[in-house]
């Protein structure tokens, strides 16, 4: 196992409820009303994705950047009140730093928000960090894994990533990457060289050298 890979929203950090809340309130400045029906369209996707699905679910005209203004503000401000570790997220990262795995965060959300979670939990606690910012395309396309791996200057097939998201799940998975998958607004199936737990908490760094051949 020559790297482990991180996802932030829902899995680092307990960030979707907060994202629910920023994103209600921004679809209430566009007149109209936000569901978690609708938050789970949009679970591990793009800032891009997410600006489109709330304009057409709307229909306010409203130009993206002044939305996505709204929403990036508000998470930044949001999350500087602090935000949850996810259980047993910070336990296994520290085990891998005790054990010399280098560890990376790859999110698709923007840097500005990744900074602020980063701000709380700790800047120097990864050895690189992948946002939207530094592809061209994010999940479930394969390039955020593919970028952190180059980066690091690893193989992808002896990377694991942990992931919460269908979206993640596939990103790493096209990437070549294992998986360990932890749920937690959508389901996950298992699969070969995937790994499915309900908690982080349930994993140690021996279940993860597993999941490499």
């Amino acid at each position: 196992m020559e790297a482990v890979f991180f996802d932030m929203d829902g899995l680092l950090v307990d960030s979707e409820k907060v994202w629910l809340e920023i994103e209600t309130r921004v679809m209430a400045r566009l007149g109209a009303e936000w569901t978690p029906q609708h938050q789970a369209h949009l679970v591990g996707g793009s800032m891009e994705r997410t600006l489109d699905y709330m304009l057409a679910v709307s229909g306010a005209d409203v130009p993206a950047p002044t939305v996505q203004e709204w929403m990036v503000s508000g998470m930044v401000e949001r999350l500087a009140e602090g935000v949850a570790v996810m259980p047993g997220a910070a336990e296994l990262l520290e085990a891998l730093r005790d054990e010399g795995v280098p560890v990376g965060l790859v999110t698709s959300s923007m840097r500005e928000i990744a900074d602020a979670v980063l701000k709380g939990f700790g800047e120097d606690r990864f050895d690189l960090v992948v946002t939207a910012a530094d592809v061209e395309r994010t999940k479930p396309d394969p390039e955020p894994y593919l970028k952190a791996a180059g980066l690091l200057g690893v193989e992808p097939v002896r990377c694991v990533v942990l992931e919460d998201s269908p979206n993640g799940v596939a990103a790493a998975t096209a990437a070549g990457c294992a998986v360990v998958a932890v749920p937690n607004l959508l389901p996950v199936e298992p699969a070969p060289g995937r790994l499915v737990v309900s908690s982080l908490a349930d994993v140690g760094v021996a279940d993860l050298r597993t999941l490499i051949p």
